[in-house]
């Protein structure tokens, strides 16, 4: 923890700090299944993931800034996944990508998968779904760096505990809480 995390800094440079951490992110992808060929789409030309400033591939876990966990975890591979995210220098985001890193996909019910990423390390995204479309991860990495743009290092390092998680809508899918008239109204 350096000065920058220890003082309350004035509005311009918080606003620059966070301005340059919000579009300069490193990302290492823990691809484990099926849900990382939609996040290397996601980084191909056609949704090119770089221009919002997320640079696709880190050389390893301690040059990067989000560890987006696509795929099945199993408890096996838990303790490789923990060990990785300690290795992350602060601060650090995680991306939970599709149903099986969220909950346990459709192998929920297997005795040697994890049920949730959220068991093993804390979770800043979740991007449901069986495999997530590219357009919902890019939706998620927008929405965290609005997290980050608004951030305090300092209120996040002092309490010591992180945000709610986001949960990102697929796209295509009615709001979470709209009443069923409106769903059908919409449809």
């Amino acid at each position: 923890m350096g000065l920058v995390d220890s003082v309350e800094l004035p509005q311009p440079i918080k606003f620059v700090f966070n301005w340059g951490r919000k579009y300069s992110l490193w990302v290492f992808n823990f691809g484990l299944a099926c849900c990382a060929i939609e996040f290397i789409a996601t980084s191909m030309a056609r949704h090119d993931f770089i221009r919002l400033g997320v640079i696709p591939f880190a050389h390893g876990p301690r040059q990067a800034d989000l560890l987006v966990v696509s795929g099945t975890l199993t408890d096996k591979m838990a303790p490789a996944l923990q060990r990785l995210y300690q290795e992350m220098p602060e601060p650090k985001y995680v991306i939970s990508f599709g149903s099986c890193s969220n909950c346990g996909g459709p192998y929920w019910d297997s005795y040697s998968v994890t049920k949730g990423v959220d068991q093993i390390i804390p979770v800043d995204v979740y991007v449901p779904g069986c495999p997530p479309r590219p357009e919902a991860l890019l939706n998620g990495i927008m929405r965290l760096q609005e997290r980050i743009g608004s951030e305090s290092l300092r209120q996040r390092y002092a309490n010591g505990d992180r945000p709610e998680p986001i949960v990102v809508e697929e796209p295509g899918e009615p709001q979470r809480g709209a009443p069923v008239d409106q769903v059908k109204a919409d449809a």
